[in-house]
């Protein structure tokens, strides 16, 4: 996961809710932005949470999955998340598949929402006018404009290995970063191809413009293993990092494609 690291004494506005299972971080500041704003930012993620959690047997993805509903009926956010997680599998060669880790083939997005649902919790931020914020959501974090004037925003990357040791940090503007990993839910990530958690590799981290995108590509380059990072460097904006270790689990190491190089902040 990844964490957003203070750089500069804290103005603006701030706030911290449990939601989606995880602490969700707004960071606004731009001190015109009024406090309705952040209101509505949580009201929004509170909603996609009733609708899309497969934990909420009444949620219209639980429906989706239970074979309650089907897809061509489904609300036009759901569809819309249903057409990105497919065009993410097809971008990921099947490396990124909502259907291939259920054993009865259903489709649970919950892989890409999150990135999605903050990104668009950024929009409503910047429509009352943020320029310069964070939204950290459980380790996937949005960042616009600057921390400070001149600042960029300082994002630590968690060691997979050491729980209170970060790997790294980078220093962003105008960027999500989104990190996959087995840490904290265990193997839940798996190639779609074998069925097995893929081996050396303890965590993976994209950044690029956008966490919809960014989110699903970290989840679908962690499960292709050794090879992600090659496949990342392929996409267009988007460069990546990873964590990888010994057979035995030792000596972790850092990996990245070229043009991450601009994103660590003491390089």
């Amino acid at each position: 996961m990844a964490v957003s690291l203070a750089t500069a004494p804290l103005s603006g506005l701030h706030r911290v809710e449990h939601i989606m299972g995880t602490a969700i971080g707004l960071d606004v500041r731009n001190a015109s932005v009024p406090g309705t704003a952040l209101d509505r930012a949580f009201d929004y993620l509170r909603d996609v949470d009733l609708r899309f959690s497969t934990y909420k047997s009444d949620s219209e993805v639980s429906r989706l999955i239970r074979g309650e509903l089907d897809e061509a009926d489904c609300s036009p956010d759901l569809v819309q998340v249903l057409a990105l997680c497919e065009q993410v599998r097809r971008a990921s060669d099947g490396y990124f598949d909502i259907r291939a880790h259920r054993p009865d083939g259903r489709p649970d997005p919950t892989g890409l929402v999150k990135g999605w649902s903050l990104e668009n919790a950024g929009r409503i931020l910047e429509a009352a006018g943020a320029r310069d914020y964070c939204i950290n959501g459980g380790g996937d974090v949005v960042v616009r404009g600057e921390a400070a004037p001149g600042k960029a925003w300082r994002v630590g990357i968690r060691h997979p290995l050491i729980a209170d040791r970060l790997a790294t940090v980078l220093a962003v503007r105008g960027a999500a970063v989104a990190t996959s990993g087995a840490y904290e839910r265990g193997a839940h990530i798996r190639d779609p191809f074998t069925g097995q958690a893929p081996g050396r590799v303890l965590s993976f981290t994209v950044v690029g413009p956008s966490l919809t995108f960014g989110d699903a590509y970290a989840t679908a380059a962690f499960a292709m293993g050794p090879t992600g990072l090659g496949w990342v460097a392929s996409l267009p904006d988007y460069e990546g990092c990873s964590v990888t270790a010994d057979p035995d689990g030792s000596n972790a190491r850092l990996a990245w494609t070229p043009g991450f190089d601009s994103c660590f902040a003491d390089r």
